[in-house]
């Protein structure tokens, strides 16, 4: 049985969620969900890598949550074909080995269809979507090598589930990822490695309260049942579950974090 084999229940005793031993990173870590993300594996025991294009923001994150032996920060801008496989191979130089690869860097410019150029079409469908497909490739050879893996892919409840005005082409690129991964998980399931993806909802992050009005965000909060919005670490919490041993029987699927925002029939939906 491999390390990434279910061990976490022998005899109907089970233990809490441990990364201890286990290497991930986490692209478009710098702030943010990516950020919470990388704190939730440290806290796991997990050594990891965090990326983003900013690296003063990836450094902040990697300082913030880690000891330098545990946590280091890269720059790596997805966008770039050669990216992916350059950060697994600086992981796996430093850390020996790549155990969970969490893809969370995304754009999503604001444009009408009959606005968007082929030059934001491309770019956005190259960071959000053809990052999914460099990022699986590169990781195949030392997962499979080891004997397993956890591939997760931040993707959204925009485009797979829902979607509003000026946002095609980022909702095509979610949609694209939960579609990336169904057929990743079958091919790489010989190497026992499983391929999910995480579909957010709402989530109160810095970028938003810095770029919506109040007004805006207490709308957002009246249409998820559960009266708030998601947390960084609401899907954090999410993906370290799936990089988990007690996730081991779970591959190609989605996990939607939204408080149950894509539910409702209508628009009065309070009973």
């Amino acid at each position: 049985m491999s390390r990434h084999e279910n061990q976490a229940c022998d005899r109907g005793t089970c233990r809490p969620l441990s990364l201890i031993g286990r290497v991930g990173t986490v692209i478009g870590a710098g702030r943010g969900i990516g950020a919470a993300i990388a704190a939730r594996l440290v806290a796991e025991g997990a050594r990891v890598v965090v990326c983003d294009r900013d690296l003063d923001a990836a450094t902040a994150t990697a300082e913030r949550v880690g000891s330098s032996d545990q946590v280091i920060a890269m720059h790596v801008d997805i966008s770039c074909p050669s990216a992916a496989a350059d950060l697994v191979e600086a992981c796996v130089k430093r850390f020996g080995q790549l155990d969970i690869l969490v893809q969370n860097a995304g754009i999503y410019p604001w444009t009408f269809i009959t606005d968007i150029t082929v030059e934001e079409w491309d770019t956005v469908l190259g960071v959000n979507l053809r990052s999914a497909f460099l990022v699986a490739q590169a990781a195949l050879a030392p997962m499979r090598a080891q004997g397993g893996g956890r591939l997760i892919f931040i993707s959204s409840i925009t485009g797979p589930r829902v979607s509003s005005p000026g946002h095609a082409h980022y909702a095509a690129s979610k949609a694209g990822i939960n579609g990336f991964v169904k057929t990743a998980a079958i091919e790489f399931s010989p190497y026992k490695i499983t391929v999910n993806s995480i579909e957010p909802g709402n989530i109160l992050t810095e970028g938003m309260k810095a770029g919506r009005t109040k007004e805006f965000i207490d709308g957002m909060r009246a249409a998820v049942p559960l009266g708030r919005l998601g947390t960084p670490a609401d899907v954090a919490n999410a993906v370290a579950f799936l990089a988990s041993d007690e996730a081991s029987y779970i591959t190609g699927t989605s996990i939607i974090v939204d408080g149950g925002q894509t539910l409702p029939e209508m628009k009065d939906f309070r009973v």
